[in-house]
């Protein structure tokens, strides 16, 4: 499956994950509980990650009294997000649920951070009531205080180590606050001595703002709102440097802001450039606290006034006959920056590990940006004051860039390395960097390999990587020292995370634009851009690898910096987005990560054996199995490896080892796929599906003379079409091998590639008897198998133990109608039509009967169009039996057409203690017979019949 098919597959899902929803939202306003509790459930399986999603569910679920399943939800919400309607909706459900000091507990953390809606007056105080509080208080954005109390209320305005007035209010809530409470950090409220539920308020919570200001063709735009307080009307400030402001109230609202925050309620803005104040302007909220964008130089503002300037795809490179940058000689010794802001533990370790791999020379220089964590700040301190580093300060939180250049024009000719705080260093990264700032005299910066670092990212480019702990990071690092180091690849742009730069192209380029890129994100991008023109060139240190920790979530404020500021990059170097487009297609750094991919795997590897499972890329019930399968290999002491197709060849996966590069493009990379299978003394191959993979690949057992066992599926030895699946969408009945010639001149084959069915058969019963063992999951598919390549000896291994199920239980019928379900993926001959045709004529006679697929289908609207079935999307192995559980489902039925050679979803059914109705055939069939836990009816019986047979069940 290509990169194109997985996203054509995920924008299917995400249609479908949009219509429940909004199916959901429908049903919920229309005061459906059942119904929304459906569409939602559904929703929130196939986007599992989406908050709006979430919240929505959380709500139905506490509109139906489910009290235990909205905790659950809002918890896994309230782990992704603090959204104030997710900690009231955890205090209702633990209220309801006779935990009142647990609701007492997150309701008071709820109301000390956010202000009270007044949907929740009423429930904060019966929590109060029932935990034995003294009464609530919360804090509006405009600084009025509301509440209920037991008692006579005094409050108490401080700084976080300090302690201001006091006052009382005879006459109780609501109250409100002087001006002085908008430079206050805390406001203790207490009844007769005793907290409220929601003190100390945290007034720096209450008044924080999201938002961002950028420059636009004719002016400034941007928007602001105060998360705490989403009804708070926002204010904005904007100054310019002669002291003139102006002052605007937002109220329009800006319904195009990228936010995972569900009822979000942003404020748009736009100030044309006439209407702003001269200079260099800053952008505060009502609060005097500076938006994400500003300040804003009004250069930048003309700048998108001016027409857009093309460039070519890929910057120039310096050609032989243009001069080698003028260079001045760099001094001697490192400079290492490190701006720091928030999160000592990150910080901590990071330090630790550059005092631990510091060679001499080398002087450190932390620049705190105005943290908010005092424990940060006095841990610096102690480093100072120690001499292990130098600390600079920031009065005011300015942002990376402005932090970075404090460092940067203290460099004095020394190479410098920019680290982010949330690093960690091994041993030997110095010296490396230092390696390749040496090797050219117009290479001008060196950016390492990283689990996190966009195109210099290890093991995947694509998706997010799991930082490394201390040990694998040397563990990596020290692979990487020992592979071929390749300096002729240049990069579009270093990576700020840790980047390293000589002193005399810093000295020639200059500082970083903190008047562009203002609070950070694509000034490192810029400086090399600057950099580029000169003739500095930007290489990848590919011996060295840094951990990068990250892992923060941007919020939509900081989404939106980063478009503001690839947009201004852009304008400032047209081209730029078009070459690192460019560089990820051709991806020249591809070899350096499949090497470091092939050293990891000779290194877990080690001395052991080795087995390789070859599959196709599909999934389902071949990936399973190949996954159990090798888990017993493992435990058996062998190197286990899988080998599935790729768009151009092969891809070799070892789950022991997270990997992303070993592709293998054939057949011109087959010397290199052979020398790596050899290095890992693979001793055997297990074949579970070839299609897909490159013919070449039917030989790899021959290449490397080693045996090979073959585990059966399906049908594919013989059926072109894999499942017996003929021309009508019926089971074909297994016909000669002319009649599977029609069959497929009819309606074609699956395997990838044209072969007659002589040459198939042929082909077939060769590599079926060259095999070292043969093994099928069902007596059914060994006969089958046996019936047309007589002689054959097929070992039977069951993929389940059929004895081990719990007993079967009919289900207590929880509607009026019964409820038949099926499970899984359900397909053409998995028995979409059986499916299709039995709701039609429940609908039709009227039958007390309904159908719910727990999966998937083709077309889940056409079923959804008879009204009597439900679909309900994707699920997860640990989700499926509350799912049948909840939805009431009294008889399970495998509806498949054609002869299954195991069929896990029985296996599911009757783990839900369900017995099961199947057609008379194949594995299915065979299981339920053994067992004796369901029925078999003839394959083909009439929809009218069939649903007779399952009323009178």
């Amino acid at each position: 499956m290509s990169d194109r098919d997985r996203a054509a597959w995920q924008r299917w899902i995400d249609g479908r994950a949009q219509d429940s929803f909004r199916r959901g939202q429908a049903a919920a306003s229309a005061g459906d509980g059942p119904t929304a509790l459906f569409w939602l459930d559904r929703a929130a399986r196939m986007a599992r990650d989406n908050t709006h999603v979430a919240l929505a569910l959380g709500m139905a679920q506490l509109s139906a009294g489910r009290w235990a399943e909205a905790l659950a939800t809002m918890d896994r919400l309230s782990a992704s997000c603090v959204l104030r309607e997710a900690l009231f909706g955890q205090a209702v459900a633990c209220l309801r649920l006779g935990d009142p000091m647990g609701a007492s507990h997150i309701l008071g953390r709820a109301l000390s951070r956010f202000a009270p809606a007044p949907a929740v007056h009423a429930m904060a105080a019966q929590v109060a009531e029932a935990a034995g509080a003294a009464g609530w208080c919360g804090v509006e954005g405009g600084g009025r205080v509301l509440g209920l109390s037991t008692g006579a209320v005094t409050w108490r305005l401080r700084r976080s180590a300090s302690a201001g007035g006091t006052t009382r209010w005879a006459s109780g809530f609501p109250g409100d606050l002087p001006a002085s409470w908008r430079d206050a950090d805390w406001l203790d409220v207490l009844a007769d001595g005793r907290p409220l539920l929601g003190s100390p308020a945290d007034l720096r919570a209450i008044r924080r703002s999201e938002g961002v200001v950028q420059p636009a063709e004719g002016g400034v735009e941007g928007w602001l709102w105060h998360p705490a307080d989403p009804d708070h009307v926002p204010v904005l400030q904007i100054e310019g440097e002669q002291g003139a402001a102006m002052h605007l109230t937002l109220t329009v609202p800006a319904t195009d802001v990228d936010t995972d925050v569900p009822l979000a309620r942003p404020r748009r803005f736009f100030v044309p450039t006439d209407q702003l104040p001269e200079g260099t302007l800053r952008f505060l909220d009502g609060y005097g606290a500076g938006i994400s964008g500003s300040p804003i130089d009004r250069g930048l503002i003309r700048l998108f006034d001016a027409p857009v300037r093309r460039a070519p795809e890929r910057p120039r490179r310096r050609s032989g006959t243009q001069p080698i940058p003028a260079v001045r000689p760099r001094a001697a010794g490192w400079l290492v920056i490190v701006p720091a802001y928030r999160d000592l533990p990150k910080l901590r370790a990071c330090l630790q590990s550059v005092f631990d791999t510091m060679p001499d020379g080398v002087e450190i220089m932390v620049v705190d940006d105005a943290t908010p964590e005092p424990a940060l700040a006095r841990y610096l301190d102690r480093l100072a004051a120690s001499g292990r580093i130098t600390l600079r300060r920031q009065d005011r939180n300015a942002g990376f860039p402005s932090a970075a250049n404090i460092g940067l024009r203290a460099a004095a000719g020394r190479d410098v390395v920019l680290l982010n705080s949330d690093t960690i260093v091994p041993r030997g990264w110095l010296e490396g960097l230092r390696h390749v700032l040496d090797a050219e005299p117009t290479i001008g910066t060196a950016t390492p390999f990283s689990n996190d670092a966009s195109i210099l990212s290890y093991p995947s480019v694509k998706v997010a990587n799991p930082p490394p702990d201390r040990r694998e990071t040397q563990r990596l690092a020290d692979l990487c020292a020992r592979l071929p180091l390749r300096l002729d690849i240049d990069l579009p742009t270093a990576n700020g995370f840790c980047m390293a730069i000589r002193g005399d192209c810093l000295a020639q380029t200059g500082l970083l634009r903190e008047d562009a890129f203002a609070q950070g994100y694509g000034e490192e991008n810029d400086f090399c851009c600057r950099a580029t023109a000169l003739g500095w060139r930007h290489v990848a240190a590919t011996n060295v690898f840094v951990a990068h920790v990250g892992g923060v979530s941007f919020g939509a404020a900081r989404r939106a910096l980063m478009r503001r500021n690839l947009r201004i990059l852009n304008r400032l170097h047209p081209g730029y987005d078009a070459a690192v487009q460019a560089f990820v297609r051709r991806d020249p750094l591809f070899e350096a990560r499949r090497a470091l991919d092939g050293a990891r795997l000779r290194q877990a590897c080690g001395r052991k054996r080795s087995i390789a499972m070859l599959l196709h890329d599909s999934g389902g019930g071949v990936a399973r199995v190949v996954r159990e399968r090798a888990a017993a290999f493992e435990h058996g002491g062998l190197f286990v490896l899988t080998i599935r197709p790729d768009t151009t060849g092969c891809r070799l996966i070892c789950a022991a080892v997270e990997t992303d590069s070993l592709v293998f493009r054939l057949p011109a990379e087959w010397p290199q796929l052979l020398g790596l299978l050899r290095d890992l003394r693979v001793q055997s191959l297990e074949w579970h599906h070839l299609i897909g993979h490159a013919p070449m690949m039917r030989g790899l057992h021959q290449a490397l003379a080693v045996p090979y066992d073959i585990f059966i599926h399906d049908y594919v030895w013989f059926c072109q079409r894999v499942s017996l699946l003929g021309p009508r969408e019926r089971y074909c009945g297994e016909p000669s091998p002319e009649g599977c010639a029609v069959c497929i001149a009819e309606v074609g084959s699956y395997l990838g590639e044209t072969i007659s069915m002589p040459d198939f058969l042929a082909r077939s019963d060769r590599e079926l008897r060259g095999a070292r063992r043969l093994m099928a999951p069902s007596g059914d598919t060994a006969r089958r198998i046996a019936r047309h390549f007589p002689d054959l000896t097929v070992d039977v291994l069951p993929l389940e133990d059929d004895a081990a199920w719990p007993d079967i239980r009919m289900m207590t019928r929880g509607f009026a109608r019964r409820r038949i379900g099926f499970v899984g993926g359900i397909g053409a001959e998995k028995g979409y039509d059986v499916i299709r045709a039995l709701a039609e004529d429940a609908q039709m006679r009227d039958l007390a009967l309904d159908f719910v697929v727990v999966g998937h289908t083709p077309d889940d609207e056409a079923l959804f169009e008879t009204g009597r079935v439900l679909v309900t999307g994707e699920y997860r192995e640990s989700e499926v039996m509350s799912i049948i559980r909840d939805l009431h489902i009294e008889i399970g039925f495998i509806p498949s057409i054609t002869p299954e050679t195991w069929c896990f979803a029985l296996g599911v059914i009757w783990q839900a203690g369900l017995p099961c109705v199947s057609f008379d055939l194949g594995a299915q069939a065979e299981r339920i017979r053994r067992t004796g836990r369901g029925w078999t009816v003839p394959l083909g019986m009439p929809a009218s019949a069939l649903n007779n047979f399952l009323l009178r069940l």
